[in-house]
């Protein structure tokens, strides 16, 4: 199934976003819980790093049993997060600062709690009865999916998607078998599908300027592959959508370009997958191990002592950048997010910033990890809501060397997670001002983005030296007649490479760099642990 080239709303193309996890972030009000009016207080230190976008995780009214993506009100901030009114007030403070905002759209699921699940699972016939799939029989079983039955009044059971307390939306079936079932695209899912665009246009006629969507591959059931059904449904709804907010921007939890892009989404991430101990590219970069805290071992590029080329990452990044760059989508790179662990402390601060320091300077558009750009640390805590081993990557946000590291006024005992104690905890405050930081490093970089048509999502991506053996990574940017060469070599032994005629000193000069590196004619020598920007 193919779809004619996409045009990403133009505010993407100079789009470098920053992931809020709401209740780790900012507390405002001294509860332990980070809330929206914090957000808010913290916009000008987010665009201050450079970043000009938020995408913030569910805010939304829930039990909480899946850290908000248990939804119980799409249209109702949940009180620990504060108002309603507190999340207009932030998409407004956000676009008076040239700050856009990207709320988190679950579409496939919702808690079990929710109103419409509610009715749905009465005995009597109502207007929700088809809002969530279920079987005929309380017999029945779930015809090969997740189900859960005996707990509700009415005669079925109902299918779940993640978690059991996550009942399944009805978006059909691609291929109905059974009498339950009902087709993709039929009555019962188009009605699912208004309920949805509703919610859309709630958030987006409120200042929204667009949604990360959870699972957005995930809606119809018994989907072929490549996803033919859930991509009509897409369509369908981003038909109607699009029309009334052209200016929205919506970007998959997919991972897989062509069909996210053939959907109609304008970016899909670049998701790290790592399935029984193989990597794709986006692991081969920073988590290629299955030990989430050692060094020893991981064979991620990054890892100065894996002996990793990148040659293994493009085999398998650059046929997913053709898929998007075909159909006019962004692939877009993340930093880490809060369903993977943190790649501190496996990594040393400076691996972690020859590898930031790259990926934010590759096609589309970058998300950074709160606390990402100090390097916090992934830490092995026990579950809180439902987070089991994405606990330690949710911890709140260290921003000074106060109290609860500046994140709360709340007693420790009160605070959603316990803060890092270690005497050396990366802090903002710390790392704001100090020439040599993560911080400053994340900064430099994405001030050089901004600056550089090069840097653009869209902007043309040539590699110009990989190796299998070699550790280091040559590439060039071009947009509008403007280029841009990045180097890197993560290694610990130097290394020259000779760059093509008319790349070299007599065209370029180094701009930023880590490590000494130095640029004669053609030869660029990239000592151990080093990067160059040559402009």
């Amino acid at each position: 199934m193919t779809n004619s080239m996409n045009t990403p709303v133009s505010w993407l193309q100079q789009a470098v976003f920053y992931e809020v996890y709401p209740q780790s972030f900012n507390d405002s009000n001294n509860d332990g819980i980070g809330d929206i009016p914090g957000i808010t207080e913290r916009l000008d230190y987010i665009r201050s790093l450079g970043c000009n976008a938020l995408w913030l995780n569910p805010c939304f009214a829930s039990p909480f049993r899946d850290a908000g993506y248990d939804v119980a009100d799409y249209t109702k901030v949940a009180e620990r997060y504060g108002t309603n009114d507190d999340l207009i007030d932030l998409f407004a403070a956000a676009h008076s600062r040239g700050m856009h905002v990207l709320l988190d759209l679950v579409p496939g699921h919702t808690s079990d709690e929710h109103p419409w699940f509610i009715a749905s699972s009465e005995e009597r016939h109502n207007l929700y009865t088809d809002r969530y799939i279920w079987t005929d029989s309380w017999i029945t079983g779930g015809d090969g999916l997740p189900f859960i039955g005996g707990v509700y009044p009415r005669n079925g059971a109902a299918i779940t998607n993640f978690f059991a307390f996550q009942p399944a939306l009805n978006y059909g079936f691609a291929h109905p078998t059974k009498p339950w079932q009902q087709p993709a695209l039929g009555d019962a899912a188009l009605d699912t599908c208004g309920a949805m665009l509703d919610v859309m246009r709630f958030w987006l006629s409120r200042g929204a300027d667009g949604f990360r969507v959870d699972m957005a591959d995930s809606l119809v059931k018994n989907d072929d592959n490549g996803k033919p059904s859930t991509i009509a449904t897409w369509r369908y709804m981003f038909k109607q959508i699009r029309e009334e907010f052209p200016d929205a921007a919506f970007v998959s939890e997919w991972g897989r370009p062509d069909e996210a892009f053939d959907a109609g989404f304008d970016m899909d991430f670049y998701l790290d997958w790592r399935w029984d101990g193989v990597p794709n590219g986006y692991n081969m970069l920073l988590r290629n191990t299955d030990t989430p805290m050692l060094h020893d071992g991981d064979k991620s590029y990054f890892n100065a002592d894996s002996g990793v080329g990148i040659r293994a990452f493009l085999n398998e990044y650059e046929p997913r950048l053709e898929q998007a760059r075909k159909r006019g989508g962004y692939l877009d790179l993340i930093t880490c997010n809060h369903d993977t662990a943190r790649v501190a402390p496996r990594l040393s601060p400076q691996e972690i910033r020859l590898a930031y320091a790259t990926m934010l300077l590759m096609p589309g558009a970058p998300f950074i990890y709160y606390g990402d750009e100090i390097g916090m640390r992934y830490r092995d805590l026990p579950t809180k809501e439902g987070g089991y081993t994405r606990t330690g990557s949710r911890t709140p946000m260290q921003w000074d060397r106060s109290a609860n590291d500046g994140f709360s006024g709340a007693s420790a005992d009160a605070l959603y997670l316990p803060i890092d104690e270690s005497d050396d905890a990366p802090t903002v405050a710390d790392q704001i001002n100090a020439d040599d930081s993560l911080w400053t490093a994340v900064h430099d970089v994405l001030a050089l983005r901004a600056d550089s048509p090069a840097f653009r999502a869209d902007a043309d991506f040539t590699v110009l030296f990989a190796s299998d053996e070699r550790r280091s990574f040559v590439f060039k940017r071009t947009k509008d007649g403007v280029s841009a060469v990045v180097a890197v070599n993560p290694g610990r032994e130097t290394e020259t490479i000779e760059l093509p005629v008319g790349e070299g000193s007599e065209a370029r000069t180094v701009t930023l760099s880590y490590g000494d590196p130095t640029l004669d004619y053609t030869t660029l020598t990239l000592p151990p642990q080093s990067f160059a920007v040559l402009q």
